[in-house]
């Protein structure tokens, strides 16, 4: 490996492991999301340049191959606007903590801070199902099965509490309180901020069930959720709770067209928050509840609910309104005069 690229390696081991955990005191998460993207970045490097890792340094990503790389997110990984926005930042922090440690990187810093960040539409949609299409979801796996019983439960836990599919898989057991006057899960999120979410009945029961299974009843601080490798109990990966998501997504729309394509957890969590918006949920609550730093982020459950919006209209017209006659509609095709008029020859 050069010189160079042993540097490049070197700063990102510092951010990753000294700047962002101790000295910014982020949490597991945000480590997490800003080593996912300098691994995606390499990854892109390496497929599209054919370049090796012992051939990357920062004279290798230049303004360019960062905005190569920001399009190929969209176009290649599917990934929204806002996904590439949030790497693009990313990019630009360790770049910044760079050019602090090495005044040579500066310039190329300075170049990221110009490629801007993308406009997002208004209107943004958001991608949920019905209450009848997640009744087909959920009979997708097979309960004869420990796996089946893991995945059930998984899903009606994401659902329930509507909470992001990180924060499912940070889980502990104690984490989750079960008592005859209410039952709650304490739920850790961005900035290490918790909330504390009511669960339904009927997620209890899963809850008890599951326990009894996979942690033979006792509560104990080890992750709510995992998975066994060369015998040991290892860390869930989203990757492996997205593909078994897929899995009965496929299978569930097979059943019923109603199904949203790809299935993903996160489509778990705006389908909850719709649920909950239609059924009544203040807005404020709503946001509370979701563990959103600012109310504006819960808007877009207001905005895309185009049925609610359709039966307010509905109840705000009046019977005597005009909207609401029928009228006689005169034919105009065969109407000269009319034509003429139209078409600017009058």
């Amino acid at each position: 490996m050069k010189k160079e690229s042993r540097h490049f390696f070197q700063l990102i081991k510092d951010f990753l492991t000294v700047y962002v955990p101790r000295q910014k005191a982020c949490s597991y998460n945000t480590v997490y999301a800003y080593r996912d993207v300098l691994n995606l970045l390499l990854g892109y490097l390496k497929e599209t340049k054919n370049l090796r890792l012992s051939e990357i340094s920062f004279d290798t990503i230049t303004r360019q191959t960062v905005e190569g790389y920001l399009d190929w997110l969209e176009a290649k990984r599917n990934n929204s606007v806002a996904t590439r926005n949030h790497r693009l930042s990313c990019i630009r922090a360790f770049y910044k903590y760079a050019a602090g440690m090495d005044m040579t990187v500066a310039a190329c810093s300075f170049e990221l801070e110009k490629i801007p960040i993308k406009k997002m539409a208004k209107g943004q949609i958001v991608k949920y199902f019905e209450e009848e299409a997640l009744k087909t979801i959920l009979c997708q796996p097979n309960t004869a099965t420990k796996k089946g019983i893991r995945d059930l439960f998984y899903m009606i836990l994401l659902y329930d509490t509507a909470a992001r599919n990180q924060e499912i898989l940070d889980l502990k057991v104690s984490d989750i309180h079960i008592s005859a006057k209410e039952s709650h899960v304490v739920i850790t999120g961005k900035g290490s901020k918790t909330r504390i979410v009511p669960l339904m009945d009927k997620t209890v029961k899963h809850f008890n069930n599951y326990l009894r299974i996979f942690h033979d009843s006792q509560i104990s601080n080890d992750l709510l959720f995992y998975i066994i490798q060369k015998g040991d109990r290892q860390t869930m990966s989203p990757d492996a709770v997205a593909k078994f998501m897929k899995k009965y997504g496929k299978a569930a729309r097979e059943q019923n067209s109603n199904v949203p394509k790809d299935l993903h957890p996160h489509m778990f969590r705006h389908s909850r928050a719709m649920h909950l918006y239609r059924g009544g949920m203040p807005l404020p609550l709503l946001s509370e509840w979701l563990g959103h730093a600012q109310l504006e982020t819960t808007m877009i459950y207001a905005y895309a609910d185009t049925r609610m919006k359709r039966e307010a209209i509905e109840k705000a017209t009046s019977a005597i309104s005009p909207l609401r006659q029928v009228h006689d509609i005169r034919p105009w095709q065969d109407d000269d005069e009319l034509i003429k008029r139209l078409y600017g020859l009058q």
